[in-house]
C-alpha cells in the first residue's frame, strides 16, 4: 500500500454509526485482505512441507487474521495432495498505549512456552524481536512469522517477517481486530 495511498470513502462501507466520526477512509477492504491471506496460507503450506506446525497467535490484535489464515491453511490441508499437522496455541503480548509504543513488551497469559520445544511455529504478530528471543529460549525446531501488516517507518529496527500480508504507511491502522484502547477490533 503506497504512502500516498487514498484509501476508500467510507460511504462505500457499512460502518457502525458509533464509529463513523472516528475513522478517515479505509485502506485496506476486507475482501482484499481475504484474498492475501488465502495466498498466504498457499505460500506456507508450499514451504512447510510435511512439518507439524505449532501456530502461535499473538492475541489480542492477531486474533482475526489468525483464524483466518488457519481456516485457509485447514481447508488446503483437506483439498490437495500437500498437508500440514497443525496445533494450535496463543500468547498475549501488550506494546501500546493508546496510540504509541511504549518500547516495552509485555507477555501475558498463554501456555508454557517450554512445550515448544523441537517444534516448528508459524506465528502471527507484531512485537516480533522480543517474542522471538524469548521463543529461541524454548529451542524450537525452526520458527517462521507471518505478518499482516509491515509498516514503513524510520523506526523500524529492519525486522522482516518470514510471510508479509501487505507493507503499509506510517499510519495508525485499525480494524480487523486492531485496535485503539480495545476500540475498533470489531471492524471487517
Amino acid at each position: 500500500i503506497a504512502d500516498d495511498e487514498k484509501g476508500h470513502d467510507l460511504d462505500l462501507f457499512c460502518v457502525p454509526r458509533h464509529y463513523e466520526s472516528d475513522l478517515d477512509k479505509v485502506i485496506i477492504p476486507h475482501g482484499l485482505i481475504m484474498d492475501r491471506t488465502e495466498r498466504l496460507a498457499r505460500d506456507i503450506i508450499q514451504d512447510m512441507g510435511g512439518h507439524h506446525i505449532v501456530a502461535l497467535c499473538v492475541l489480542k490484535g492477531g486474533y482475526k487474521f489468525f483464524a483466518d489464515l488457519l481456516d485457509y491453511i485447514k481447508v488446503l490441508n483437506h483439498n490437495s495432495d500437500k498437508s500440514v499437522p497443525l496445533t494450535v496455541d496463543f500468547i498475549r503480548v501488550k506494546s501500546y498505549c493508546n496510540d504509541k509504543s511504549t518500547n516495552s513488551v509485555r507477555v501475558m497469559g498463554g501456555d508454557e512456552l517450554s512445550n515448544l520445544a523441537g517444534k516448528d511455529i508459524v506465528e502471527t504478530g507484531r512485537t516480533m524481536q522480543t517474542l522471538l528471543s524469548l521463543l529461541s529460549e524454548c529451542n524450537p525446531k525452526m520458527v517462521k512469522v507471518v505478518s499482516l501488516l509491515v509498516k514503513r517507518t524510520p523506526r523500524s529496527s529492519g525486522y522482516r517477517p518470514d510471510y508479509i500480508g501487505f507493507e503499509v504507511p506510517d499510519a495508525f491502522l485499525v480494524g480487523y481486530a486492531l485496535d485503539y484502547n480495545e476500540y475498533f477490533r470489531d471492524l471487517s
